[in-house]
């Protein structure tokens, strides 16, 4: 408003508006929600007749108070830890996820311990995580026996059967490199054995008893294998299996298998442990794939703030803003 008597500018509060502002709550929230369910900018300047430049600014408002409502939260009890790709320049970023309700913590740019360091040192409630699944990484279990001192690491089932079908791939290509190109006989080592029906079997021995060792690689894999798939064992059950486990890695360690021999022997103990609790990464995938759609749909991230709190917003966040 303009006063003509003593040429002054001044603003007349209304109900809805808050301060320094020129457009109600429910409004901007209204245009928030669309252009985060998908309407793009330019339809939105078309529909509600305002600039790409408010609808930015006002989304970017909504995302900050998301993002705000999260600060000052405790590290969950059951974590998961994984790395994901975020830009050429800044390489890539950990994510720090909550498996027991299936959300997003944190993501944080970096991998590595000194990347890491100051996050983790003020992070709270680490102390208070019991449990962290991980693959098989070993600058994540450093800092899993440093900054969570009282957590029990847990392998993720994916990626310990995916490491020993690696290293038994790599054997296959050592003894037979011809028959490796075959993609009928890839499709048929690559599954378990369980699954195939009896005229693969029926193939796949018939090719495997041309050599023995290979033969002998296969079943003990599979076999292996076996052992790894398990889950939600009781502790008495756990026990029982256990030495047959280790002998089984005893037998790979006098093969061609020695390096796997040794990488499940430096991680004997998370491995096991995969037999008694259920929870894995694989949610931790899932969201990776949500966050990659993100920055497809922004044509990616330049600045990692951004791009951070809007992952959060969109798989961390369970609250319902506040309508004023």
């Amino acid at each position: 408003y303009h006063c003509t008597d003593c040429n002054r500018y001044f603003r007349h509060r209304f109900a809805g508006i808050r301060p320094r502002r020129r457009a109600t709550e429910a409004y901007r929230l209204e245009v928030f929600e669309a252009h985060d369910g998908g309407v793009s900018q330019r339809q939105l300047t078309r529909t509600h007749r305002i600039g790409s430049a408010t609808v930015e600014r006002w989304y970017q408002s909504f995302i900050g108070q998301r993002v705000s409502e999260l600060s000052g939260r405790s590290c969950p009890q059951v974590l998961g830890i994984d790395e994901h790709f975020f830009s050429r320049k800044k390489g890539y970023a950990t994510t720090l996820v909550d498996l027991r309700h299936h959300k997003v913590f944190d993501v944080v740019l970096g991998r590595s311990e000194a990347s890491l360091r100051g996050y983790l040192k003020r992070l709270p409630g680490r102390e208070h995580v019991r449990v962290i699944v991980m693959d098989l990484s070993e600058p994540y279990r450093r800092i899993a026996q440093q900054y969570f001192p009282n957590a029990m690491i847990v392998a993720d089932r994916f990626h310990v059967v995916r490491l020993v079908n690696q290293h038994f791939l790599k054997l296959w290509q050592q003894h037979d490199p011809e028959g490796r190109r075959n993609r009928g006989l890839i499709s048929l080592m690559r599954r378990h054995h369980w699954k195939l029906s009896s005229v693969q079997k029926e193939r796949l021995h018939r090719y495997l008893a041309q050599m023995p060792v290979l033969q002998a690689l296969y079943f003990a894999r599979q076999q292996l294998n076996g052992f790894l798939v398990m889950k939600s064992l009781k502790r008495k059950r756990a026990k029982q299996l256990l030495p047959e486990f280790l002998a089984l890695i005893r037998q790979f360690e006098q093969s061609p298998a020695k390096a796997l021999a040794a990488t499940l022997t430096s991680w004997l103990e998370p491995i096991v442990r995969m037999w008694r609790f259920t929870k894995s990464n694989g949610i931790t995938e899932g969201f990776h794939t949500k966050m990659e759609m993100l920055s497809r749909r922004a044509y990616g991230f330049r600045n990692f703030e951004n791009y951070r709190m809007r992952v959060l917003a969109q798989c961390g966040w369970d609250g319902v803003i506040n309508r004023v």
